[in-house]
């Protein structure tokens, strides 16, 4: 579990294939890499990776076509910046929300707005995660905590303070490139919930 408060940005430093729909991910962070060791989780610009290896200062991480296919890491190289952060300790602070580092799908950065204080970003999305997204509510992008402006059918806006564009990918994210996109997991439970409340047509709920 993580809380979308990226802790540095890496660099991809090799993308090795381990088979035919398989490539280990070797990554160069020294802050989350202080600590890790084997078995470990971090989020790698949203992405939950576990630690195979680590040392100095860079960790690799094996990853499945499942998540190559549905993350922009498989557009991977080296020298790919990226979003890191260590998985959550109980007595770590939640400053953003719930993040499973469990990606949804895609989205693209599609307008652009530079103001003196913050940017403004517009993602486009797939009509089947738009349904969880809402003003004011939560969403991961590319494994960072935002809050959501405006919410639209199909895209969605986001504001960008001068931390977040100084300390995370999204400071150089322009209009046509993709981004990783995780909805709050608990707009999806209450999906769910609702769906099963659902009229039963033998008079009851199912």
């Amino acid at each position: 579990m993580f809380t979308g408060i990226v802790e540095e940005l890496g660099t991809v430093v090799a993308v090795e294939p381990t088979g035919s729909d398989a490539v280990r991910l070797r990554v160069r962070g020294p802050v989350v890499t202080s600590d890790a060791a084997p078995g470990d989780s971090i989020a790698v610009s949203g992405v939950c990776l576990t630690v195979v290896e680590s040392a100095d200062s860079e960790f690799g991480a094996d990853v499945m076509k499942e998540t190559l296919v549905r993350s922009t890491l498989g557009d991977a190289v080296p020298g790919t910046a990226v979003n890191l952060e260590r998985a959550v300790r109980l007595q770590t602070r939640l400053g953003g929300h719930l993040v499973q580092g469990h990606v949804d799908g895609t989205g693209r950065v599609i307008a652009r707005k530079h103001t003196p204080q913050w940017d403004v970003i517009r993602i486009a999305l797939p009509a089947t995660l738009a349904r969880y997204v809402a003003e004011k509510g939560s969403i991961a992008v590319d494994g960072v905590s935002l809050t959501v402006v405006e919410a639209d059918a199909d895209a969605f806006s986001v504001s960008l303070i001068p931390t977040t564009l100084q300390r995370t990918t999204l400071g150089a994210k322009h209009p046509g490139a993709d981004v990783n996109l995780e909805v709050d997991v608990m707009a999806k439970y209450a999906e769910r919930l609702l769906e099963s409340r659902q009229p039963d047509p033998t008079g009851g709920t199912s």
